[in-house]
């Protein structure tokens, strides 16, 4: 059984006890999420699509940790001009796992 559920604005399918990276949640480690914007459920063959969201559906999952990802390079150059620009970045994530998908 899987469902593609949105979570802070992007799409992300998800399984039972299966661990994801969305961005960052203002929740705290250990706290419980539901999240209600179930777009399909996929359950041994029997699909329900929804029209936007599936009804009655929500997926429920446990914060494992807040982390950041790895660094990201942005570099910045104009040819014979002597402008150079390096810039980084890290984004900041939470760790999920799904705890249930409820149709």
């Amino acid at each position: 059984m899987y469902a593609i559920v949105e979570i802070a604005g992007q799409q992300f399918k998800v399984e039972k006890d299966k661990k994801i990276y969305v961005h960052r949640l203002d929740s705290k480690e250990g706290d419980e999420v539901n999240f209600e914007k179930v777009l399909l459920v996929n359950n041994e063959g029997k699909v329900a699509v929804g029209t936007p969201t599936v009804k009655g559906a929500k997926v429920t999952a446990k914060v494992i940790e807040h982390v950041k990802g790895d660094k990201v390079l942005v570099f910045k150059k104009k040819r014979r001009k002597g402008y150079k620009k390096l810039n980084g970045h890290r984004q900041l994530f939470t760790q999920l796992q799904i705890n249930s998908i409820v149709r």
